[in-house]
């Protein structure tokens, strides 16, 4: 094989402009490849400020300029991605980029996805209108500062900033439904629309609450509800796919369910799409469209499972909170849902599931005074899109500032989710998308919260008198055995959102990666040293064992449920051995 020869010029380590749809769909595929594919079977390598990347099976040597390393294999691209073909690199566009991972994914799993291809294009799509769409609205990435707008408006904006998506998922912006709807509801359009509003009759409704007053925030949407019936807010684009459902237009025509209008104020999308924030309360809709893997839909035990853990976990979050100040959990006190009965006399499911909301507690409820919110996806995203990147909190500042400022950060958040796991049997879901941080007027980490009970799970030797009192249908999702809820903590806490937010820094001052990862390292070795005896789990997580990654690309290629998705395993760079003589400079033919 043929290797790249000559020195590559410095390239600045930090993203100066936003990269194309085209680069952009591309490099995400290549992290995928980087890191389920060619990385584990050790075929790929750094020279000359590049990354080389085989595909064995397929036959294909991929080539691509890099911006800078990474200890966990992260690296950063810049530009094309190119093909050596009789001995010389001709560019791969994204289109050709997805064959050629269709072909090697096709040869080593034996598993054909006709609709591969067909989502990545959905993607691809979505980038390029998320990149229109902010050309188009004139939003500079200042937008929505505290100054000009508020806090709200800062916090909607990281929101509603995430142009590109999750970098180590292959299809981060595939959806289903119509292009008109996602320009006027999707978040990276800057949606924010009325809700509309149905009154129906109070025997046909579902709820559960897990505290008195936790329906006030849909109440109050409509305060003139007539007698006998109970407000039910929708989400417009789910109205538009439920609307000619025969059970819900004959509820109509009895009168059993009222139309009442939309909302005098709108509501925003949030990163999420279907969870919608009005400044007051987060509400949670059923949307029956497919976002990435998954149709974004409350099941029916999902509905109950929010409000049960809102009720059952009290005790554990109010200790997490007392004892982590600065660390709370937004929680999820009350759904509610039409029941319409089918024709077997139980409600129908399709419009259960389907008008399902759930009640989010809002900011207001725990946020420090002072402080203003921003999505850590957005504070970490890899390109500044948003006013909260941390390019910006962080801007002009030099290596020992943005040192404190990550020692702050990851003691908010890394040990209450240890804490969760091995003193409450409580797995934490602390990806970047579930975790909202909370700056002071200086830009420094002050709060963060923990948001989303979907993803939290109980470990069952811990809480089975608990999950022994709950309906099966409901308790079995809403657990993990101990050792998948330690993979899936680690993933998330630590490959999915700690060394992205480092990335981000490591992009402001790469001289810095080794210092940073040893701060994770000194976090956790903290936490473990309050222990009589280290747990078995933490000790090998500070010896360095490699860290669990979810494999999206093998996942969605395998059509899996998110629940049932596997693991590929990193390098860790949490071993003081590796720390003491870390360099990100030099990398041989492995997934580093």
């Amino acid at each position: 094989m043929s290797l790249p020869t000559g020195t590559v010029p410095a390239r600045p380590t930090a993203p100066t402009e936003l990269p194309t749809a085209d680069e952009a769909v591309a490099h995400t595929l290549l992290n995928c490849l980087l890191r389920e594919v060619s990385g584990p079977e050790h075929q790929t390598a750094v020279v000359d400020g590049h990354l080389l990347l085989r595909l064995p099976r397929a036959g294909v040597l991929l080539r691509a300029a890099l911006r800078r390393t990474s200890l966990l294999g992260a690296h950063r691209f810049t530009g094309p991605v190119y093909v050596q073909r009789d001995g010389e690199w001709a560019e791969a566009d994204w289109q050709l980029l997805a064959q050629y991972t269709q072909a090697e994914l096709e040869r080593r799993t034996g598993v054909r996805n006709e609709e591969f291809l067909e989502q990545l294009a959905s993607s691809h799509q979505g980038v390029r209108s998320a990149l229109t769409a902010k050309s188009a609205a004139g939003r500079a990435t200042s937008a929505g500062t505290a100054a000009d707008g508020g806090r709200l408006a800062t916090y909607l904006a990281s929101e509603q900033s995430l142009l590109f998506g999750h970098r180590f998922h292959p299809t981060p912006k595939a959806r289903s439904g119509e292009s008109a709807d996602w320009g006027k509801y999707a978040p990276e359009a800057g949606a924010a629309f009325p809700l509309r509003l149905f009154a129906v009759r109070e025997h046909l409704i579902a709820e559960e609450t897990a505290e008195p007053g936790a329906t006030a925030a849909l109440d109050r949407l409509h305060p003139d509800v007539p007698d006998g019936y109970k407000l039910l807010p929708a989400h417009p684009w789910q109205l538009s796919l439920l609307q000619d459902h025969p059970g819900f237009q004959a509820a109509l025509a009895r009168g059993d369910v009222l139309d009442l209008g939309t909302t005098k104020a709108p509501f925003a999308a949030t990163a999420s799409v279907r969870t919608l924030y009005d400044g007051d309360t987060f509400l949670k809709f059923s949307l029956n469209v497919r976002i990435t893997n998954c149709l974004r839909k409350n099941a029916s035990y999902e509905l109950t499972g929010a409000v049960a853990l809102t009720r059952l976990l009290d005790g554990a979050l109010t200790d997490l909170a007392a004892r982590f100040p600065g660390s709370a959990m937004l929680r999820e006190p009350a759904y509610r849902s039409l029941a319409l009965p089918g024709p077997d006399g139980r409600p129908d499911v399709a419009l259960l599931e389907g008008f399902g909301v759930i009640v989010r507690e809002g900011l207001s409820r725990q946020l420090l005074p002072g402080t203003t919110p921003l999505l850590a996806g957005a504070v970490a995203d890899e390109y500044p899109t948003g006013p909260g990147h941390l390019a910006r909190l962080l801007e002009g500042a030099g290596p020992e500032r943005a040192l404190a400022w990550w020692r702050a950060y990851l003691k908010l958040l890394v040990p209450p989710v240890l804490a969760a796991y091995f003193e409450h049997g409580l797995v934490l879901e602390p990806h970047l998308q579930n975790v909202v941080v909370c700056v002071d007027g200086d830009g420094m980490p002050a709060q963060v919260l923990f948001r989303d009970l979907e993803g939290t799970k109980l470990l069952p030797e811990h809480h089975a008198d608990t999950l022994a009192a709950l309906p099966p249908e409901v308790a079995r999702p809403m657990t993990y055995d101990a050792q998948r809820g330690w993979d899936r903590v680690v993933y998330c806490l630590l490959v999915n959102h700690v060394a992205e937010m480092l990335a981000a820094l490591a992009d402001q001052h790469p001289e810095t990666e080794a210092a940073l990862w040893a701060e994770v390292r000194a976090v956790i070795q903290g936490y473990a040293d309050g222990h009589d005896a280290c747990p078995p789990r933490l000790a090998a997580l500070l010896a360095g064992v490699p860290l669990p990654a979810k494999a999206n690309l093998l996942t969605r290629w395998e059509r899996k449920a998110d629940r049932a998705a596997g693991y590929v395993h990193l390098p860790s760079p949490l071993a003081e051995d590796v720390l003491s003589g870390a360099s990100s400079t030099d990398t041989p033919w492995s997934a580093r």
